[in-house]
């Protein structure tokens, strides 16, 4: 197993990140390796350690101002070679199909469960690992 899963949080709130963080712990399952986080507040600073690389999974703001997580992923997933999956976490469960537009592989509500959370995070982290292997 790889040391490490490198997570970029994008929020432009620092209580949505640290919700983030809390979920998460230090691992979301077992299975999975300890979670490193990038956390990024603005849109360049997502664009600008998605170019350096390294990145496992993005969790992105759907409610992030002024550029929403849901726009973001859509933008990144047109852009970004080899584009990391992306969690993304929508205000209200009616939004689901906005996450289908944005191309996210997976959409939790906020606030978020950490249980329900943890385990979309530990889907995305196995799955991109075993596209690396």
């Amino acid at each position: 197993m790889q040391p490490t899963a490198t997570v970029l949080v994008y929020s432009d709130n620092a209580n949505t990140r640290e919700q983030v963080r809390l979920a998460t712990g230090r691992r979301p399952a077992t299975d999975v390796p300890e979670v490193k986080f990038i956390e990024c507040a603005t849109l360049p600073a997502v664009l600008k350690e998605l170019d350096r690389g390294g990145i496992d999974v993005c969790v992105l703001d759907g409610e992030a101002v002024p550029a929403g997580g849901m726009g973001v992923c859509r933008q990144i997933k047109d852009e970004v070679f080899n584009c990391p999956p992306v969690l993304l976490l929508m205000g209200r469960p009616q939004d689901a199909w906005l996450a289908t537009w944005s191309r996210a592989e997976a959409a939790v509500t906020l606030p978020i469960d950490p249980v329900e959370f943890a385990a979309a995070l530990a889907r995305l982290i196995r799955g991109r690992l075993s596209l690396d292997a």
